[in-house]
């Protein structure tokens, strides 16, 4: 700094002196780089946890435990060196429960407990597949069945008595329909986060619920009337769905509760990287690596899933299980929220910080 008669005077005051290396750090730290940077590697690890978590699942289903109904009588019929040959084939993983008739066989397979009989046949051995139990599982059976009949010389009729819809040759649309649910369930969650959030927490929820009702009625709508790919029970398929995105947007909600901004990693790691691939919708559940077929049923996705798929396929026998585990996840994400609540980023019934402290 210079005077009038040119003379220079050295600067004086925090302004005028060079930031210390700790004021350098506390200003960057402020800074939009931070989180920028840190979402750089979430991003990136997010990015092949994502293919690595669905490649694991689904690349290479490889079966572990199949349930399988033996009806009496077939090993008179070379059904038990079919039978042997079958777990050699399927390298031991049939689990075998004896029935005594062929109706208490199909009974077991109606309520998902089987999901293969084996019973006598006119000629040999007769093998009853369930499509709708699981395409990949089906899939499987059918071709093991039919090298294990030509290897053994035992003649084996294979037939698909729950065959799925004509529209869904793959069995993935109540899969996709589920996911839809899932990701537009805490999307939707998101949105309310940045375009209102001065909702109060009971207004929160309430909408949750309105969009949850309005998207699950929208993804039943198209997938049946318009695309006519399946035949749903509208009423059940529609509240299931809803009930799903509800749940989602709940624990996005329950999370953006705990751990603000960064929210999003939890829900996508349990929703997605998790529960989507453990679900059992695009990898029936014998196929799935044990530990993801059992950690799946107890995730929204998977529960979405049963539910859709007892539904659409085995009406008559819904379990109250799926529905137990999607409203648990609710409850628990609702009351982590509403007791929290002063701690979630919006709301209007709050003063502003800058006015507390001048009052």
């Amino acid at each position: 700094m210079s005077s009038d008669d040119g003379t220079e005077h050295p600067a004086h005051g925090a302004h005028g002196r060079p930031p210390t290396r700790a004021e350098k750090w506390a200003s960057y730290k402020q800074s939009p780089y931070v989180p920028a940077i840190v979402l750089l590697f979430i991003l990136a690890a997010a990015a092949g946890l994502f293919a690595g978590s669905y490649t694991y699942t689904m690349a290479d289903p490889t079966p572990r435990r199949i349930p399988a109904a033996v009806v009496e009588g077939v090993e008179a019929q070379g059904g038990e060196e079919f039978i042997a040959g079958m777990e050699k084939a399927l390298d031991a993983s049939l689990q075998l429960h004896p029935y005594a008739t062929r109706a208490g066989a199909r009974q077991a397979m109606e309520e998902q407990q089987v999901f293969v009989t084996l019973r006598p046949g006119r000629r040999g051995v007769a093998m009853d597949i369930a499509g709708a139990g699981g395409a990949t599982v089906a899939e499987l059976l059918a071709e093991t069945g039919a090298k294990v009949a030509e290897a053994t010389g035992v003649p084996v009729a294979i037939t698909d008595v729950k065959p799925l819809q004509e529209g869904d040759p793959r069995g993935l649309a109540l899969f996709y329909i589920s996911l839809a649910a899932v990701i537009i369930g805490f999307v939707g969650a998101i949105q309310l986060s940045v375009h209102a959030r001065a909702l109060n927490p009971l207004e929160r929820i309430l909408f949750t619920v309105a969009y949850a009702l309005l998207g699950g009625f929208a993804i039943a709508a198209v997938v049946d009337w318009w695309l006519g790919a399946l035949d749903l029970p509208f009423v059940e398929s529609w509240l299931i769905l809803a009930f799903t995105m509800f749940a989602s947007g709940m624990v996005f909600t329950m999370f953006n509760t705990i751990m603000g901004r960064w929210a999003m990693i939890p829900t996508w790691g349990l929703m997605v990287l998790l529960g989507n691939p453990s679900s059992g919708g695009a990898v029936s559940w014998p196929l799935l690596p044990s530990a993801l077929g059992q950690i799946g049923r107890w995730l929204p996705p998977g529960a979405s899933v049963n539910a859709q798929h007892t539904a659409v396929y085995y009406q008559g026998h819904q379990y109250a299980f799926p529905f137990l585990v999607l409203a648990a996840w609710s409850l628990v994400s609702c009351t982590v929220f509403w007791v929290w609540r002063h701690r979630h980023p919006g709301g209007r019934g709050r003063m502003p910080e800058h006015a507390a402290t001048a009052s």
